[in-house]
């Protein structure tokens, strides 16, 4: 995930959160990545001040209400939140990790064993949404994210109780991301049903197999016009064989044609043991194949050095010297492992790792560059509270990083 360093404009703390970074932004926000007083990372999002409204907020409490309902180890988890704060914000667990989309445009489809293995996984976190009575409604690559754990789904803004006719939305309004929605979405039907879900699913596992998605159209009105149209089928090219039959159900025009979710982790589940694994197995090489090589936040990271410790004298002269311990930030490289698809001769299946973060300039004489001496302290009643050297330490970077790279 991409962390781009805070703007002169942005809040330096929030609801307890110290900001260190900008990670997304939309129409109506920005997401920061944060951190809690213990030192616990969070994606928090912030509602522009120049959209904050009555209606706005009350669209954000029902966000917040909507996603306290929501559990489930593929789900985002929600931390904490203030709508009525100025400006209102959220905070949700971070997860460090490409999201689908970029995964793909860097890295290039996936192999059809780990495109089963994400679609079993998300259909069975959707169970656990439509369970508790709800709908996500805006599933897409980019609201996959590939984590050191395996993918979960964020964002549920657009969610909403299934076959509740309290939205809202306005009457006739379409919400959603068209190249990833349902036709009867598109069309603006109520009430929407479970297979608007499915649908999405379908359209995120054909991206993950082929890289492209079920429609394409330079103009919105075109690309509504073939999402709707019965007559125009999705386009399947570059589709493993074997997972033709199921995305072409699942992408049906007619909500009750689509399959179940629970059909969908079973046709999942053959295709997967068709190619001699288990489902188990599967979903480990899926996380191996798309977790990033290293933590990002401790690649920003200077290597600790901590301070020397009494030792007691085991030395044959009985010397009192101290102990030094250097605390690597990276991770053990991760173990090579082979995917569906055969190696090359000498090569491994490893996937190439993302772009690595930029480092700060070197002083005039080559050397590194000097640890910061302080970082900006938080506004209002956290001013008081000493947050980690961590988290200091990475803002700090970050913003060197920017201003090495700021053409003024």
């Amino acid at each position: 995930m991409h962390i781009a360093p805070l703007s002169p404009h942005d809040p330096v703390e929030l609801g307890g959160y110290e900001l260190l970074g900008r990670i997304g932004h939309g129409g109506m926000g920005q997401v920061y990545l944060g951190e809690s007083p213990g030192g616990e990372p969070a994606a928090v999002k912030v509602i522009k001040p120049t959209v904050v409204d009555s209606e706005t907020r009350q669209r954000f409490a029902q966000e917040v209400e909507i996603l306290k309902t929501i559990w489930g180890a593929r789900i985002a988890a929600l931390l904490d939140a203030d709508a009525e704060a100025d400006p209102p914000w959220l905070a949700t667990e971070y997860i460090e990790g490409l999201d689908l989309s970029r995964h793909v445009a860097l890295h290039g489809p996936l192999p059809s064993l780990l495109t089963a293995s994400l679609g079993a996984t998300l259909a069975e976190a959707l169970t656990t949404v439509h369970k508790q009575g709800l709908l996500h409604r805006d599933l897409k690559p980019a609201n996959v994210l590939l984590g050191p754990n395996g993918p979960k789904i964020i964002d549920f803004g657009l969610a909403v109780f299934a076959e509740s006719s309290v939205s809202l939305t306005a009457p006739n309004t379409v919400v959603g991301t068209p190249s990833c929605m349902a036709p009867e979405q598109a069309r603006g039907d109520r009430p929407l049903t479970p297979a608007v879900d499915v649908y999405a699913l379908g359209a995120v596992m054909l991206f993950a197999a082929s890289g492209h998605l079920p429609y394409q159209a330079a103009n919105i009105h075109v690309l509504f016009h073939q999402v709707t149209a019965p007559e125009t089928p999705p386009d399947l090219s570059s589709v493993p064989d074997e997972l033709v039959p199921l995305l072409t159900a699942m992408l049906a025009h007619q909500a009750e044609d689509r399959p179940a979710l629970g059909n969908v982790v079973q046709r999942c589940r053959a295709v997967i043991e068709a190619q001699g694994y288990k489902v188990a197995q599967a979903r480990r090489r899926l996380t191996t194949h798309t977790a990033s090589p290293s933590p990002l936040l401790d690649s920003l990271l200077p290597t600790v050095v901590a301070p020397s410790l009494a030792a007691a004298p085991t030395d044959p002269a009985g010397a009192g010297t101290g102990t030094t311990m250097v605390l690597s930030p990276h991770a053990p490289e991760r173990t090579p492992t082979l995917v569906d698809r055969p190696a090359s001769g000498s090569g491994s299946a490893e996937p190439s790792p993302g772009p690595a973060a930029p480092e700060p300039a070197a002083g005039a004489d080559g050397s590194a560059p000097a640890p910061p001496a302080a970082a900006r302290s938080p506004r209002g009643r956290s001013a008081q509270r000493l947050h980690s050297a961590q988290a200091r330490i990475t803002a700090q970077r970050l913003r060197e990083a920017y201003a090495a790279r700021a053409a003024f």
